[in-house]
């Protein structure tokens, strides 16, 4: 099994987006952290809660910051054609949550530890689950 075949799409935000519009993205659909792109579609960072709650807390206001002002710059991203178990052994090491994946460059996608759970135990979880009835 490869990146592409369980990778989850998403909207990146480019460094230019404002701190409000990430932070409500990362609210409203539920992600800790976000990839942020060039024009071009090249991951540049990663923008996280933390990085949102830091700016903050130096006094800054989501209007007045971008999301290139907050961003964790140098992201570990991985091919859309890398074997799942490699990826299990890079978010293991380095303690990741989400890894953008990248094709030629540009973002295609992202792969959560969730997403890697479900892609390996839903047909034992559909096959093995049971309803108590009254």
């Amino acid at each position: 099994m490869l990146a592409k075949d369980i990778m989850g799409r998403l909207k990146a935000p480019k460094k230019t987006a404002k701190g409000r519009d990430v932070a409500m993205k990362l609210l409203s659909d539920d992600y800790s952290s976000l990839p942020v792109v060039d024009d071009d579609g090249g991951v540049v960072g990663i923008i996280s809660e933390f990085d949102i709650l830091k700016a903050i807390r130096a006094g800054k206001t989501l209007d007045e910051v971008t999301a290139g002002d907050m961003m964790s710059s140098d992201p570990v991203c991985v091919e859309h054609d890398m074997p799942v178990d490699n990826i299990i052994d890079l978010m293991t090491e380095k303690h990741l949550l989400r890894v953008p994946v990248v094709k030629d460059g540009r973002l295609v996608g992202a792969i959560s530890r969730r997403n890697i759970l479900d892609s390996l135990t839903y047909h034992e979880y559909k096959e093995s689950f049971w309803v108590l009835r009254d």
